[in-house]
């Protein structure tokens, strides 16, 4: 059987949270995909971006719309460009990107399945569209709580210098 209708989302439609600095809007959760997969609209400031991470059973691609950030791995390091597509497969590659110009970096970023839309929901704070808040201090302490978190969601986080050590 054919669905019926078709859904639809309004510009700045879904939540916005601010997460290690950067800002997130959740496009469309995993509550709306039944867990399918999860879009986030990502804008990250100079010196901005998500610390060394894993997640073994997510594929993650991000689209650069706009600026450019540093991705980092194990194995490479890229500097993706507006246009660039970076892809991380399932598989739990341990990865990292950051925005080491001096203008905002924006991305577009799908996940499957969904997952990752939760764990920004839960550690991250709500913003206003377009709005920053300061990168948090990632003392030993809100790292292994970071952690905890991160691994009821299927993630791992390692410390910020795993990857350039």
């Amino acid at each position: 059987m054919r669905p019926t209708s078709i859904r639809t989302l309004d510009p700045q439609a879904g939540p916005d949270v601010s997460v290690v600095g950067d800002t997130y809007r959740i496009v469309t959760s995993g509550a709306q995909s039944d867990g399918a997969y999860a879009i986030i609209d990502m804008l990250v400031p100079p010196g901005g971006g998500p610390g060394p991470h894993a997640h073994a059973l997510i594929q993650e691609s991000f689209y650069v719309i706009d600026g450019e950030v540093v991705v980092r791995s194990e194995t490479q390091t890229y500097t993706a460009r507006k246009g660039a597509l970076v892809e991380i497969p399932k598989g739990g590659a341990i990865h990292s990107f950051s925005n080491e110009s001096t203008t905002v970096a924006h991305l577009l970023c799908v996940v499957v399945p969904a997952g990752l839309d939760e764990f920004f929901t839960e550690i991250g704070q709500p913003v206003a569209a377009g709005q920053f808040l300061p990168k948090p201090e990632l003392s030993p302490d809100s790292l292994k709580k970071i952690q905890a978190i991160a691994a009821q969601h299927g993630q791992e986080v390692f410390p910020p210098d795993y990857l350039t050590k």
